[in-house]
Order: C-alpha cells, then sequence, then structure tokens
C-alpha cells in the first residue's frame, strides 16, 4: 500500500452529538444507578448514561432494527412493548425508568405511566409539546394537522396517538399522585426556558421534560 493511498483514506465519520433533551435526561440520573429505558430507539441515550453516568443501562425497544443497533452497541437491550410488557418488571426493580419521546405513541399513556413509577424510584420522561403556539396556530390559520422539526410525520403516517401537552401531563402527574421533582421546557433550539410560568412552558415550549417520583406517605 503506497504512501498517497494512506494520506487519501477516508477518515471515519465522527458521531452525532447527542440531542439537547437527552443530555438533559442524562443530567437527571445519578451515577452508578439501576437504569430502565423504556422505547431506547437506537441506544444512544443508554449509551450515554453507561458511558457518562457508570449506569447499570438496560433497555426495552419494540422495533426489531432499534434491538439491533443497541445490541451492536454492546447494550443490554430486548425486544418489547411499553403498552404490555412493563408489567412483568417487579417493584422497585429500577432507580429510574426514562421514556423519551415515546408516550404521545402509546396506547395506554396512564397506565404506561402507573408502572414506570412502581417499577422505578424515578420517572423521566420527555415528549413534544402538542401546546406549543406553533402547532396551535398551524391548525387554527392553515387548518391541517401540524408539521414541525420534531413532529416532521404527515397525520397518516405519525406514530403519535395521544396529543399530550405540557399542562396535560401536569394533569395526569397530580391523577397519579406524583410528585415532580424538576420540569424543564424546551424551546425550538433545545435550549430551556428562562421562565417557569406553566402557561409559558405550554405556549412556548416545544418539549416537556419531568422527573417524577411517588409522594411519600
Amino acid at each position: 500500500m503506497s504512501d498517497a493511498t494512506l494520506v487519501n483514506a477516508p477518515s471515519p465519520t465522527p458521531p452525532a452529538p447527542p440531542r439537547v433533551d437527552l443530555l438533559l435526561v442524562a443530567d437527571m440520573v445519578k451515577p452508578n444507578s439501576r437504569v430502565l429505558d423504556v422505547g431506547c430507539g437506537d441506544g444512544a441515550l443508554l449509551r450515554l448514561l453507561a458511558e457518562e453516568k457508570g449506569v447499570d443501562a438496560r433497555g426495552i425497544e419494540l422495533s426489531q432494527r432499534g434491538v439491533n443497533d443497541c445490541v451492536a452497541k454492546g447494550l443490554s437491550v430486548i425486544q418489547g412493548d411499553a403498552d404490555t410488557d412493563l408489567a412483568g418488571y417487579p417493584d422497585g426493580a429500577f432507580d429510574y425508568v426514562i421514556l423519551s419521546q415515546t408516550l404521545q405513541a402509546t396506547r395506554q399513556p396512564k397506565q404506561v405511566l402507573e408502572h414506570m413509577l412502581r417499577i422505578g424510584q424515578h420517572a423521566i420522561v420527555s415528549f413534544p409539546n402538542f401546546g406549543h403556539w406553533r402547532i396551535r396556530a398551524q391548525i387554527a390559520v392553515g387548518g391541517h394537522m401540524p408539521r414541525t422539526r420534531n413532529l416532521p410525520s404527515l397525520w397518516y403516517e405519525t406514530p403519535n396517538i395521544h396529543f399530550c401537552t405540557i399542562q396535560d401531563f401536569i394533569a395526569l402527574a397530580k391523577t397519579l399522585d406524583a410528585r415532580i421533582e424538576r420540569g424543564v421546557a424546551l424551546d425550538r433550539f433545545g435550549k430551556p426556558l428562562a421562565y417557569s410560568a406553566p402557561w409559558i412552558w405550554n405556549f412556548f415550549g416545544e418539549q416537556g421534560v419531568f422527573r417524577l417520583a411517588r409522594k411519600r406517605r
């Protein structure tokens, strides 16, 4: 092999930086914890937590492709459905149970969240906010279902079946008697909103990220 071949050989493509919301979720997890990531996709969050926080990282993913991607990264992931398979986990099996950008795609979001709070000491949930002003404007002015950077699919192709707002999620947490330990709303650039008033989050936040726990009796 010539020197020219070595010089001109293409360098490997560096991995994409983690999404801002994944960094925020990771910041809510203590090091060396037991973590279950429900709907873990390609394992980006699990790998981040394993590398940066040293957690015992486990995952459930519905798609076979996602499971294959995770296993190729050396992650402990099984194929499963959040709507049906969480019932098989014992109480308190994990320190954190995470559901990232998946709640709105589950068939029984209330039941899924109940299981998360039962299985884990803490539940961390991130989701797109369907109460954002841009989505409201697309429906009110444009007369069509919303499409944004966080919601790119057409209405007949979207996996989202429960259109949740930040206000809806806060109300659901109260219904489940859960304590909101930390909540953050992200703008369209992935930056936390400066003001914490719920109506501001609901109107200007494109995503919500919340860490919940059962209220102490």
